[in-house]
């Protein structure tokens, strides 16, 4: 079936975004991995190449196009050549919303141009060590001192944790209302009292530092609060939407590649006298695989549009994330089978997509986390 989610504005931006991933990324990746964390001048040149910020406006030095297939083709770019160390994404389709619909002029004055040309790395800091997809479970303090709030607690497993200059730190600023009693305070590099924890070594995406952070009596400026107080969990539900639209882009994207990959691989590898492709079982394999693949990208590509358009719900976006990132597990899983000993060897891609792969079924909120959402929504 024909697939018409892009045109030629599109199709002319994926050119330019695998250009500056060829000279860029590819050569570098690598080394990254290795050393656990990407250069942060690859951030710059990204800035540089109008690939941060696209939906931000011209006037902070972005792109200035409010729609989220810029977004989708920075992910499946990214993803296609396994650049799991890079931090785009995170800045892009989960940073952006906050940054753009809840600050002021001021802080948008303050802190979008950096975004827009690297200078400025972001993330969020939701999950704690005793709390990660329940995000009421949070323990994260911050009480108000005059003007400013003194912020206390922990995170851990914050994507660009160790690279970030500006953390959106998700804290508890009234207890007495539960999850009404939550508020996003924005916490810059070299505040008094925010140290990073390790660089934790996780099973796969390398490159990617992902952190802890402690948070020991910051004083955090009151102009720093984004969004209102207390409603810091509404804002979350606001913007979890694009997160896991952004998640399910990249799995049905990584599958994609590892199922192209394995495909052409069981073409030519021969046993018995031939392909290994052409035994009926392995042929239903690859078949039952581009059949979900296929079903899979219609799906996303409706999302996309739905998303654009402001239709999108949180019900939808807990259906895209779970099913396609279960899905991305499963055939990256048969990919490694129909590889034999070659697929568990990380000189081959698919290797390397099943450990980076793993962890896409727990962030963003784990499967049963998306199933529960889903099946409240449903009146059950």
């Amino acid at each position: 079936m024909e697939h018409t989610l892009y045109e030629s504005e599109h199709d002319a931006f994926r050119d330019a975004v695998r250009s500056f991933l060829a000279k860029h990324v590819e050569p570098f990746h690598g080394e990254w991995e290795k050393a656990g964390i990407v250069d942060r001048t690859v951030w710059v040149e990204a800035g540089k190449q109008g690939l941060l910020g696209t939906d931000v406006p011209e006037q902070y030095g972005g792109g200035g196009i409010k729609d989220f297939r810029y977004n989708c083709v920075i992910g499946e770019e990214v993803t296609r050549i396994g650049a799991s160390g890079i931090g785009f994404t995170l800045h892009n389709d989960v940073m952006a919303p906050y940054l753009l619909d809840l600050t002021t002029d001021e802080q948008k004055d303050r802190w979008l141009p950096g975004f827009c040309s690297g200078e400025i790395i972001t993330a969020i800091a939701m999950s704690e060590p005793g709390a990660g997809s329940d995000l009421q479970g949070l323990k994260t303090r911050a009480v108000k001192d005059g003007s400013d709030y003194v912020l206390s607690g922990s995170k851990t497993f914050i994507t660009n944790g160790i690279n970030a200059d500006l953390v959106l730190v998700v804290a508890q600023t009234d207890p007495e209302k539960g999850a009404h009693g939550y508020s996003l305070l924005a916490v810059e590099r070299g505040m008094p009292g925010f140290e990073r924890g390790r660089n934790l070594d996780k099973v796969g995406m390398k490159a990617q530092d992902t952190a802890e952070l402690f948070f020991d009596e910051v004083r955090v400026p009151a102009e720093n609060l984004v969004g209102q107080q207390d409603q810091g969990f509404i804002h979350l539900m606001n913007a979890l939407p694009q997160e896991r639209l952004s998640i399910a882009v990249v799995a049905v994207a990584a599958a994609t590649k590892v199922f192209e990959l394995t495909l052409e691989y069981c073409k030519g590898r021969s046993a018995f006298g031939r392909p290994i492709g052409s035994f009926q079982h392995n042929r239903f394999v690859l078949a039952e695989m581009a059949t979900e693949l296929e079903i899979a990208k219609h799906y996303v590509e409706k999302s996309v549009l739905e998303h654009n358009a402001g239709r999108y719900t949180v019900q939808d976006a807990a259906m895209a994330k779970w099913w396609t990132t279960e899905l991305q597990k499963r055939v990256v899983d048969q990919c490694v089978q129909l590889h034999g000993g070659y697929g568990y060897m990380l000189e081959y891609p698919v290797a390397k997509a099943f450990i980076d792969s793993r962890v896409q079924t727990i962030y963003g909120g784990t499967t049963e986390v998306m199933k529960e959402i889903i099946g409240r929504s449903l009146g059950v």
